[in-house]
């Protein structure tokens, strides 16, 4: 092959092909028409001598070449990124860029406001579209149609960057007006009602089985390690309802410390230490290497990373 006689941008359509492996899908996420992706596909066909996506029972799968290609042709590209953005700078005080942040409610509450305050004096016409873990997949991320994901992880994919935002420990919330309040052990707390709340990673959650406790976390897991287990009554992926199900209900809710200082003032709870040791959750931004070297996305990081750096040390975490 000549470089003279090749069109590079068709290393974009085959990046996207071999990403959505469907042709209208590659087109759309481009931008161009279905028409000119196939095109680009019989193009790339072409030149490589294979047919490289193969229509099958289960959709159009890769062949062993394109299979291999692959990770090539994203090296390039993120190559080409770099020598592009060389040089280049994000002007945060002028720009009105849309940045897209999956967040964990715990996540959202606790860090979202503090980094908002921190945009409306450094770059007041930013805008962030803050979504719920459900409304992102694993390959919205992979992709860059997602800036970060904020959550805390099971597990990580290796191709992914990340960082800590901070480390939080574990608090219970209370009602105030409770004999466990007033008699807060382990025996008391075994005995009472509680709200179970979590929700690590991204994508479309599963329904909650109470008797697999090896599912329900670090709290339920210690819990079970020494030889223990919660009177879980309501189940919700949602932080605000576990303490409110506290005010309301009654319930019992261990929580990430950061989001119990969210109560305070309310009089009809109070945060106390739980009654055994429970190990530490660790919040984490993960975001595609597609976006490493933007340099919008390098002042995102650094302003995020700065603004959870004074908040993890204004509460001693």
């Amino acid at each position: 092959m000549q470089l003279d006689k090749i069109d590079l941008n068709l290393l974009r359509y085959l990046d996207s092909l071999l990403r959505e492996q469907n042709v209208t899908h590659a087109a759309n996420q481009l931008g161009i028409t279905q028409p000119a992706m196939s095109n680009g596909l019989r193009r790339l066909r072409d030149l490589f001598h294979d047919p490289l996506l193969v229509r099958t029972s289960d959709g159009m799968m890769p062949t062993a070449l394109a299979i291999q290609l692959q990770p090539r042709v994203e090296n390039i590209l993120q190559s080409v990124d770099e020598v592009l953005h060389l040089g280049q700078s994000f002007e945060a005080e002028s720009s009105s860029r849309v940045f897209r942040i999956m967040a964990s409610d715990y996540a959202e509450a606790t860090l979202i406001p503090p980094l908002m305050k921190k945009l409306q004096s450094e770059a007041p016409n930013v805008i962030l579209d803050v979504m719920n873990p459900s409304d992102v997949s694993f390959h919205d991320v992979e992709k860059g149609k997602v800036d970060l994901v904020i959550n805390r992880f099971d597990t990580l994919p290796q191709s992914f960057h990340q960082k800590s935002v901070w480390i939080d420990h574990f608090s219970c919330l209370v009602p105030a007006d409770s004999d466990l309040a007033k008699n807060f052990n382990l025996t008391n707390y075994l005995s009472s009602s509680h709200v179970w709340v979590s929700k690590t990673g991204f994508g479309v959650g599963v329904g909650i089985q109470p008797e697999e406790i090896q599912k329900l976390g670090w709290v339920d897991g210690t819990l079970a390690d020494l030889g223990f287990k919660r009177n879980i009554r309501l189940f919700t992926r949602n932080y605000n309802v576990a303490m409110r199900a506290t005010e309301q209900l009654g319930l019992i809710a261990t929580l990430p410390s950061l989001a119990t200082r969210l109560m305070e003032g309310n009089d009809k709870v109070v945060v106390l230490p739980t009654p055994f040791e429970v190990p530490p959750i660790e919040l984490k931004m993960l975001w595609s290497p597609l976006l490493q070297h933007d340099p919008g996305h390098i002042w995102l990081r650094s302003t995020i990373a700065g603004c959870s750096k004074a908040i993890a040390e204004s509460n001693n975490l």
